[in-house]
């Protein structure tokens, strides 16, 4: 298989965490991966493109159309990976804070998915990451959890508008993952460690490649008629949750 006739995939946040276990996950299954994010040194050994780019950035969408169209082809996978924590309670978060959770993890998506979309044509996938912090209440991440929710909405929202083009859109929504954005957490806040971990029936600590494999499964043909869904991946603490 020569490189024009492989899928592209456009994976944000794809140096780190979720988005590098996926791109080494697509990789491994023959997809050509542009990776996107702020740095990319855990990327240059990768058979890959990369683009360093701030998401947040007015003209961040052209610069990433403008690197697909550079390749020759259209796009036929997009992973919406790329996110900031630190969020706080409403009463203690200030718009500088507000603006940067919201700006990441909610605006640059919408912008950055209406831009590509004109490069996707019937066959391809979408696929945003959640948040089990979207789907229900959880006290200190107001911020976080408004934004993971829009996002399980836009799913939703965008599976009803472009899926008679052929472009299904779904979601995954982690759990307690261990990732660079989660591991300081995970080490100081033990209330917050025991409320996740003590509350996951599988009692484990999730891994970045158990995301990224439902992320390969959603965007193959295996998943062809799975559209519009948001797919929790987090041993069971969504549904399940209890503490021992």
């Amino acid at each position: 298989m020569t490189v024009a006739t492989k899928r592209l995939a456009l994976v944000t946040g794809g140096n780190q965490g979720i988005g590098l276990a996926t791109v080494r996950r697509l990789l491994a299954s023959g997809v050509q991966v542009l990776a996107v994010d702020l740095a990319d040194d855990n990327l240059v050994d990768l058979p890959l493109h990369r683009l360093v780019v701030n998401l947040a950035a007015k003209d961040a969408p052209a610069r990433i159309v403008d690197a697909i169209t550079a390749l020759g082809s259209g796009l036929d996978i997009l992973v919406n990976n790329a996110g900031v924590g630190g969020s706080r309670r409403l009463a203690d978060s200030d718009d500088l804070l507000i603006d940067r959770i919201v700006d990441i993890n909610l605006r640059a998506v919408l912008r950055l998915t209406r831009d590509c979309l004109p490069l996707m044509k019937s066959g391809a996938s979408i696929v945003n990451v959640a948040s089990v912090f979207g789907e229900v209440g959880f006290p200190g991440s107001t911020a976080y959890a408004v934004t993971k929710a829009g996002i399980s909405q836009f799913t939703r929202q965008l599976a009803s508008e472009i899926s008679e083009k052929g472009i299904r859109v779904n979601a995954v929504a982690p759990g307690l993952i261990r990732t660079p954005m989660t591991e300081t957490r995970l080490e100081r806040d033990t209330s917050y460690r025991d409320a996740m971990l003590g509350a996951t029936p599988l009692r484990r600590v999730g891994l970045p490649e158990d995301v990224a494999s439902v992320i390969g499964f959603l965007v193959g043909e295996d998943a062809s008629f799975v559209n519009g869904q948001v797919i929790a991946v987090d041993g069971g603490w969504l549904t399940c949750r209890y503490l021992a």
